[in-house]
């Protein structure tokens, strides 16, 4: 009877994705670019047969063509989806090159409806490099040391991202063999790397843990990021008088029942900035809620969003413990992207020891680094730093001077002003991160580190 049972809920399984395939072909995607009805915006509007995790694709692939989602109408109840985004490039402007057009058209349009269903968004594998990730506890010159051992063990970082929220640190780091230039793949080679890199990571905290994964597969590095520090439960606070310190700047999140229709109504209102509603869509599809409805609008420097969700199961929202991990976990979502101080923006020709001499530069000016993205792309390093002063301390127009003096005034562009920038808390944990992240230091001169 058990095998009986089991045939005939593989045959219903296989039923239902049979019908959803079918459904999808008879209903293909389609997608409409309007720069004409709307004066500062460029419309694009998607109606598609409903699937989970349909909403994350689209804004994924509309985020990482750095496009700026301004205004936002979802509704996915039923069978359909139908979505109206407003978006800018990194300019502000309507989206004009046709090139990134003709993309939005072919990944989201009828062409896409008939990849795999189960395809998992921003998943690749490559031989180009090897993915480094790295989870723990932050603190002064963890990054520092990572760089050493990487060094040491002849690996060049293509590039990095780290995020650090609530005293914890994450990262994704690309590396090459040194000499070949290809992907490391010797499996010795490769479990010494994590080896060392594990006891890195776990030299500086015996209460909670800390790890390292080397792999061949490079998942979406936004994507993983927050996976890691989610697992990790950076969303609980370890410290209230540290909370109490940011409440103004905190995002306010409230989670409510609409008892009429079993929804649980989400609404979020904090600073707007990039990628925010990537961050917010993801962590709700992460969690297992589908997203029913939703309403986005950006004015000026804020963002207010309302969702209406249910857990995969059909269920809204059903406990105060679970309200409260909702609001926890968004809260944390938004904050571990926010980037404090003064933003630093790097486009050169690559060459060995580039990013040394601009972090030693900037390290010699007594700025700390709070975040920095660092990427190589055909011979060119296109990187950004956030600079705060040493200590809390407010960034002076001089200081700003005498970097882009010594880096050169036509490579390095400088967002905001000194004088409007916020002092940072003074033990901030961001502020130890990247002390040392470009050195090429050999080991021998970083100094004696025990592997045993």
């Amino acid at each position: 009877m058990a095998f009986i049972s089991g045939v005939n809920m593989n045959f219903s399984r296989y039923m239902n994705d049979e019908y959803e395939k079918l459904f999808r072909r008879m209903n293909p995607p389609r997608v409409v670019i309007d720069n004409e009805s709307c004066e500062n915006a460029t419309v694009i509007r998607v109606d598609s047969a409903n699937k989970h995790g349909i909403l994350l694709e689209v804004v994924q692939i509309l985020t990482d063509l750095n496009l700026t989602i301004t205004k936002a109408y979802i509704s996915s109840d039923g069978g359909w989806f139908m979505d109206v985004f407003n978006v800018t490039d990194h300019d502000g402007k309507k989206v004009t090159d046709e090139a990134i057009l003709e993309y939005i058209r072919k990944s989201l349009g009828p062409e896409s409806c008939f990849m795999s269903s189960m395809r998992s968004v921003g998943v690749t594998q490559t031989m180009q490099h090897t993915a480094v990730e790295l989870l723990g506890s932050d603190r002064p010159g963890l990054l520092s040391e990572v760089s050493a051992v990487l060094t040491n063990l002849k690996c060049n970082i293509l590039n990095a991202e780290v995020w650090t929220h609530n005293t914890r640190a994450a990262a994704v780091i690309h590396v090459t063999d040194e000499e070949t230039g290809s992907a490391i793949t010797d499996p010795q080679r490769l479990s010494l790397i994590k080896e060392l890199l594990c006891n890195v990571l776990g030299g500086g905290n015996k209460v909670r843990g800390s790890s390292s994964v080397v792999t061949k597969e490079v998942n979406h590095t936004e994507r993983r990021l927050h996976q890691m520090m989610f697992a990790d439960r950076d969303y609980e606070r370890v410290d209230d008088d540290d909370e109490d310190i940011d409440e103004k700047s905190r995002p306010k999140v409230t989670v409510v029942n609409w008892s009429d229709n079993d929804y649980s109504v989400v609404t979020i209102q904090c600073k707007d900035r990039a990628k925010l509603l990537f961050d917010i869509v993801f962590t709700l599809t992460d969690m297992q809620y589908v997203v029913f409805h939703a309403s986005i609008d950006s004015k000026g420097p804020n963002a207010y969003q309302e969702y209406y969700i249910k857990h995969i199961d059909g269920s809204p929202v059903k406990s105060d413990a679970e309200r409260q991990r909702v609001i926890q976990c968004l809260e944390a979502a938004i904050k571990r992207r926010i980037s404090e101080g003064l933003k630093l923006e790097l486009c050169a020709t690559d060459r060995v020891g580039l990013l040394s001499d601009v972090t030693r530069i900037i390290r010699e000016n007594s700025l700390t680094v709070t975040r920095a993205e660092v990427t190589t792309k055909g011979g060119k390093a296109v990187n950004t730093f956030y600079v705060g002063g040493a200590s809390g301390c407010p960034v002076e127009s001089k200081t700003i001077e005498s970097i882009r003096q010594a880096i050169g005034n036509t490579i390095l562009k400088v967002k905001g002003k000194p004088e409007e920038l916020k002092p940072a808390p003074q033990d901030s944990p961001t502020r130890f991160l990247f002390g040392g992240l470009f050195k090429s230091r050999s080991l021998a001169n970083f100094g004696m580190v025990s592997y045993s």
